[in-house]
């Protein structure tokens, strides 16, 4: 935190400053090819500035309750785009024709919907083989809105995943959420590049991230700005301040690794990073009632100088496995918000040994305890959890040679030049955000961390456990023969 008192007043400023900004493309609109460097034509929030001067309450712009999402420019700028629905009357518009343009087989929900991904491969195969498009059931995965289980079966030389499943509809922005749960739905875009992340042969991919930090020289503007300010600064010119330090910061820059970054895999991970941290420092509510960093923070008990880092990681209660090795079932949440002091790097340091504060602590758990309910209503964040499930599945594939084992060397999800997934403008710069309110003496700035997914860890032998009851493999062998399936079914309940 950088403490800062300004003269003339009773209190001070709390700002708070971060950028990535978010978009979302619908696994709908996947048909087409090229990459999007349109302008932006919905409501422009770029500048995301918030100021309040009423001491002891924090008033923000409630934008999570208008459907977000950004496009990319040409020069790789991410702008933020809303779209406004305020009656839900084009909502029920897109849910009507779903219900009529679903088959009934695919609208039913089901609670344990399986993909043979070797079948999904020849379908995708022979729809490109043909000229078409592909249809939005293989877009969207037949509704799969969680990959719970992988399941192996050799002798028929067929992988399957398998989760939860529903009809789908896209939300405000495009993306497939479920028509009974809301909940994201997994998307073929996604799944390709986990898997190619994890291939059947080739090196593994050890960490995929993201993260965005103001550049060296936007730093040092900042610092020149907030001398200037201290000195001349006065109790009512918190949104002179907020402006001046969002100027000075400047563009700050984006930075991917372990997937392609024009890739919609690359946008959901910056989004879910951003759209976190606005509501860290107050600058977007959430849809369950839960408590901000800012709200929380007390610039007393905020060590000086040290910025609050928040990581989004990978956390399983446990991989259940059966005893051949046959079936997996990923338990738990899968997604955890924690502070920098509780990330572990690949060399075995942690992420900062800096003190945490309090406040962060209590914002950070609280995140973490209500994720499976901000997921249901924000869909970024269960696209996110989605990705991470996707990549641990991938990455025990790989590790335990499902590939070599069902004798599938899956030749057309693993090629970018049969199967494109790499048709998005790269973000490569954001705009800051910055928020300012009266509380306390002091002028803090949480800021940083961002998203950091090791598959490998989820699979360490110490969250690998026995399926002692047997229940998981009960539900491999409780299965369609595959030789009964048309050869084009690749999916079923």
């Amino acid at each position: 935190m950088l403490r800062f008192a300004i003269s003339g007043g009773h209190f001070v400023i709390l700002a708070c400053f971060l950028a990535t900004l978010p978009w979302s493309v619908s696994c709908l609109a996947q048909n087409t090819t090229g990459t999007n460097t349109g302008t932006n034509t919905g409501t422009n929030t770029n500048t995301v500035t918030n100021t309040n001067t009423n001491v002891g309450t924090n008033t923000v712009t409630n934008i999570f309750n208008q459907a977000a999402g950004v496009i990319v420019d040409a020069s790789g700028v991410v702008v933020m785009k809303s779209s406004s629905d305020p009656h839900g009357i084009l909502f029920r518009q897109r849910m009507a024709n779903a219900r009529a343009n679903l088959a009934p087989e695919l609208a039913k929900p089901s609670p344990l919907r399986k993909i043979s991904l070797r079948r999904l491969e020849e379908a995708v195969a022979a729809e490109l083989a043909s000229g078409k498009s592909l249809t939005d059931e293989i877009l969207c995965l037949a509704g799969l809105t969680r990959l719970k289980y992988i399941f192996l079966y050799p002798e028929q030389g067929e992988v399957v995943i398998a989760g939860p499943a529903e009809g789908y509809v896209l939300d405000p922005l495009g993306r497939p959420i479920g028509m009974q749960s809301g909940r994201a739905v997994l998307e073929l875009q996604d799944l390709v590049v986990a898997m190619r992340a994890f291939p059947p042969q080739g090196k593994r991919t050890e960490v995929v991230s993201v993260s965005i930090d103001p550049t060296p020289e936007g730093l040092a503007r900042s610092e020149q700005f907030l001398k200037y300010a201290q000195r001349n600064a006065g109790p009512n010119d918190g949104g002179r301040i907020a402006e001046g330090l969002r100027q000075a910061i400047g563009l700050q820059d984006v930075t991917l690794k372990g997937v392609p970054p024009q890739t919609h895999f690359a946008q959901v991970l910056v989004e879910a990073d951003y759209r976190m941290k606005l509501i860290g420092i107050g600058l977007e509510s959430t849809p369950v009632r839960m408590q901000s960093y800012v709200d929380r923070a007390s610039p007393r008990s905020s060590a000086s100088n040290g910025l609050q880092r928040w990581y989004f990681v990978p956390s399983y209660e446990a991989i259940r496995v059966s005893d051949d090795g046959l079936a997996v079932r990923m338990e738990g949440n899968g997604v955890k918000l924690v502070n920098a002091d509780e990330v572990v790097l690949p060399d075995g340091k942690r992420a900062s040994a800096k003190s945490v504060d309090k406040a962060s602590r209590a914002f950070v758990k609280d995140f973490t305890d209500k994720y499976n309910a901000i997921a249901d209503r924000a869909p970024v964040y269960g696209q996110l959890r989605n990705l991470i499930d996707m990549l641990v599945a991938a990455a025990y594939m790989q590790q335990h040679d499902f590939y070599g084992q069902a004798d599938w060397k899956a030749m057309t999800l693993g090629s970018e030049q049969v199967l494109s997934v790499e048709q998005h403008a790269t973000p490569k710069q954001v705009e800051t955000a910055v928020n300012v309110v009266a509380k306390g003496s002091r002028l803090m700035f949480p800021s940083g961390g961002g998203i950091r997914i090791q598959p490998g860890d989820a699979l360490a032998n110490s969250n690998v456990i026995a399926d002692d009851s047997g229940e998981v493999e009960r539900e491999r062998k409780d299965d369609v023969q595959f030789s009964q399936l048309p050869p084009s079914q690749w999916w079923w309940d």
